[in-house]
């Protein structure tokens, strides 16, 4: 699959699926666009789906940058522009909704209908006090302490109590793929001094904000904020999920997000 070469020398990692209206699927914190894989075929089936690996993470370039939203936007702007893209869908997940925030609010004209995934528009205490935790967890217990750890902040514990031996896999394999430790603190760093929330009701592309009631990392109160301070915005909630809903309930979430996406 291909790379993009920034305008500063470092490469994006991205893929290019099916035909149609383009959208781009926009991953969290962990920044590995194969978050969405469950998802890419259904889509696909309607859209040319565009997902990348943020810059530090999974094949994109480790670079130990100062990260910010900012700064991953315009990774993701360039790469619209590399792709020839002038406007396009956006599904934005956690940090990825983030990035969508940016880019509709700075680039009005590029981004269509956008899904607000279990996102935020600015930090508050509890979230501030939940990634320095995590942050303390990777700097000071390591890596496969944080990875470990992750379950507890994405999933439901049902989730856990009945998938625990499916995970352990996966988070090998994400141990062994994880970046170096301060590019993850930089990405942390970056979400926390995100704040837009003063900027939303200029917000005109159609806009759907979904999350679950369980989710502890970003709390169901943020996607009120967000459905009360963007104009028009649809709002809804799965009962259950956690922070990682799209891949707990991932039927629901395509159910919903392609309703919204394919509607007049």
């Amino acid at each position: 699959m291909p790379h993009l070469t920034l305008k500063d020398g470092d490469r994006l990692y991205y893929e290019v699926h099916g035909s149609g209206p383009p959208l781009l699927l926009v991953a969290g914190l962990g920044g590995v666009g194969a978050f969405w894989k469950e998802h890419v075929p259904v889509f696909a089936e309607s859209f040319t789906v565009v997902l990348h690996d943020h810059r530090g993470t999974g094949r994109s370039s480790p670079s130990q940058i100062d990260y910010s939203v900012e700064q991953m936007s315009d990774d993701l702007l360039q790469l619209l522009d590399h792709l020839e893209i002038k406007c396009a869908g956006l599904i934005g997940h956690s940090t990825g909704g983030a990035i969508g925030q940016t880019l509709a609010l700075d680039q009005p004209d590029r981004i269509g209908k956008l899904v607000l995934s279990a996102t935020w528009s600015a930090a508050d205490d509890y979230f501030k006090r939940l990634f320095q935790v995590r942050g303390e967890i990777l700097s000071e217990g390591g890596v496969e302490a944080y990875v470990r750890s992750n379950a507890v902040f994405m999933f439901p514990p049902h989730w856990i109590r009945d998938k625990l031996a499916l995970m352990l896999p996966g988070e090998k394999d994400a141990i062994s793929a994880f970046p170096k430790p301060e590019i993850m603190l930089s990405r942390i760093r970056g979400i926390l001094k995100f704040d837009r929330r003063d900027d939303l009701g200029a917000i005109r592309s159609p806009v759907l904000v979904i999350g679950a009631r369980d989710d502890i990392t970003t709390p169901a109160y943020f996607s009120e904020e967000l459905g009360r301070l963007i104009p028009n915005a649809e709002t809804l909630f799965l009962e259950t999920g956690g922070h990682f809903f799209p891949l707990v309930e991932g039927a629901a979430f395509r159910k919903h997000t392609l309703a919204f996406l394919t509607h007049d």
